[in-house]
C-alpha cells in the first residue's frame, strides 16, 4: 500500500506538469483547431481596471490612446475600485477620449469591471490591467480572432521588458506556460487566459461575477456557450519585471484562491458527457496541479517509509534531497542553474498556502496594484 502511495504521488506529479502537455502534442497530430483571422473592425469597449494607479494611470491611458484601431470604433473605460488617491482626477482630464465609472466602494477587481460591462457598448470587450503596454496593433492584433465564429476569448502572450524598454527573455515557466497555452488553443480550448490582457465577445461576459476571477471564468463561460478560449501568439502584453518576493508570493497564493473558488462553482464542468475534451483539460490543467503540494507531502512521507526495504527506495529518497537542498540553494543564492527548482518549491508552498486560507473561508475578492511592475514600460513593438 505504501508503495501504491509513494510511485501513485510521484505520477500524478510527472502528469500535472509533463503527462498533460504530452498528451496534448499526441492529440494534436490529428485534431488542430485553426482560428481563422479576419480583418473586421466591430465596435471594441477597452475596459482598464484601476485602484490607485496616479503613478501609472497617464501612461496607460496614452498606451491605449496610441492604438492604430479605428478611433470611432474604439470606446476606452477605466473602471476605478474606490481609487483614494488622484487617479480619478487623471482620468477625468481625458473625458474627451476616456470614460471614468466609479465604485462608491472598494469590492474588488471584478465588481469594477462589471460597473465597466454595464457602462460599455462594444461587441468586444478587452480587459487590460494598468501596468500592461501594448504594441499600437495590440487591440487589432486581438479582435482580428473573433471572425472565427468559434472563438468566445482570447488570451495574449506575457512578454516581459528590461527597465531600458527591451524585450527580455522569458523564464522557463512563461515559456512553459505558453507552450501549454499553444497546445491548449490547437487541440480545444484554453483553459485560463492572461489576466492582464485577454479579449470576450459580449454574450460571454453576461454572467458576470464579482467574486469569480475573470480571466478563469471567462473561458468557462465561453465553453459553456459552446465557444471556446484561444491563444494568439500575435498579440502581447509587455510587462516591467521588477519583482518584490514576498508580495510575489502573496500574489500567487491570491491567485490560487481566487482560483480554486471559480472552480469549486463550476464542478459541473467535469462532466465530459457535457464539455467533453474541456473536461479533461480542467481536471489535468488546474485540479492536478493544485494537488501537487499534497502529492508532494504524500511522496515524500511514504518514501521515509519505504527508504530501507530496496536500493530503488534508498535512490529515490537521495533524489528527493538533492531536489530540495537545490531548490533551496535557489532561493538563498538565485543561482540562475537552480532558478528551476527554485521556483517549483515556491509555487507548490503558495499552492499550499493557498488551500489552507481557502480552507478558512478566504476568498481575497480585493487587490491593490501589483509591485510585480513598478513602472509601466515602454515598446514600439508590433
Amino acid at each position: 500500500m505504501t508503495g501504491i502511495l509513494f510511485w501513485g504521488s510521484l505520477a500524478l506529479v510527472l502528469y500535472a506538469y509533463f503527462g498533460y502537455p504530452c498528451a496534448l502534442m499526441a492529440i494534436s497530430r490529428f485534431r488542430s483547431r485553426v482560428v481563422r483571422k479576419g480583418r473586421a473592425t466591430p465596435r471594441v469597449s477597452f475596459i482598464i481596471t484601476a485602484r490607485n494607479e496616479e503613478a501609472r494611470i497617464q501612461q496607460k491611458i496614452e498606451n491605449t490612446l496610441g492604438q492604430d484601431y479605428p478611433p470611432h470604433l474604439l470606446e476606452i473605460i477605466v473602471a476605478s475600485d474606490c481609487s483614494t488617491d488622484a487617479t480619478d482626477e487623471l482620468v477625468g482630464a481625458h473625458a474627451d477620449r476616456v470614460r471614468l465609472v466609479r465604485a462608491a466602494e472598494r469590492r474588488g477587481k471584478e465588481a469594477a469591471q462589471r460597473l465597466a460591462l454595464e457602462a460599455a457598448s462594444g461587441e468586444i470587450l478587452i480587459f487590460s490591467d494598468v501596468a500592461t503596454a501594448l504594441a499600437p496593433g495590440g487591440v487589432s492584433s486581438i479582435v482580428s480572432n473573433f471572425s472565427d465564429p468559434t472563438v468566445g476569448c482570447v488570451s495574449s502572450v506575457d512578454r516581459f521588458v528590461d527597465p531600458d524598454g527591451k524585450v527580455s527573455g522569458e523564464g522557463a515557466y512563461v515559456r512553459y506556460e505558453m507552450f501549454l497555452r499553444t497546445l491548449e488553443s490547437r487541440v480545444n480550448s484554453l483553459v485560463g487566459l492572461s489576466g492582464s490582457f485577454f479579449a470576450a465577445r459580449r454574450e460571454v461576459c453576461r454572467r458576470w461575477s464579482d467574486c469569480r476571477q475573470s480571466d478563469f471564468s471567462t473561458v468557462l463561460n465561453s465553453v459553456d456557450l459552446g465557444l471556446r478560449g484561444v491563444h494568439d501568439p500575435d498579440t502581447a502584453g509587455y510587462y516591467t519585471n521588477l519583482v518584490d518576493d514576498g508580495r510575489e508570493f502573496q500574489r500567487k497564493v491570491r491567485t490560487v484562491v481566487r482560483g480554486i473558488a471559480c472552480f469549486t462553482a463550476n464542478v459541473r464542468m467535469l462532466n465530459p458527457m457535457r464539455y467533453g475534451l474541456f473536461a479533461w483539460q480542467l481536471v489535468s490543467h488546474k485540479l492536478c496541479r493544485w494537488l501537487v503540494p499534497a502529492a508532494l507531502i504524500v511522496a515524500w512521507l511514504s518514501n521515509a517509509a519505504l527508504v530501507f526495504h530496496s536500493d530503488l527506495y534508498l535512490a529515490t529518497m537521495a533524489a528527493q534531497f538533492a531536489f530540495y537542498a537545490a531548490a533551496a540553494g535557489g532561493i538563498r543564492t538565485r543561482s540562475p542553474i537552480l532558478k528551476v527548482p527554485a521556483f517549483f518549491l515556491i509555487v507548490n508552498v503558495a499552492i499550499a498556502t493557498a488551500w489552507l486560507r481557502y480552507a478558512r473561508g478566504e476568498r481575497m475578492t480585493t487587490w491593490d496594484p501589483s509591485e510585480r511592475m513598478r513602472a509601466l514600460p515602454q515598446t514600439s513593438t508590433r
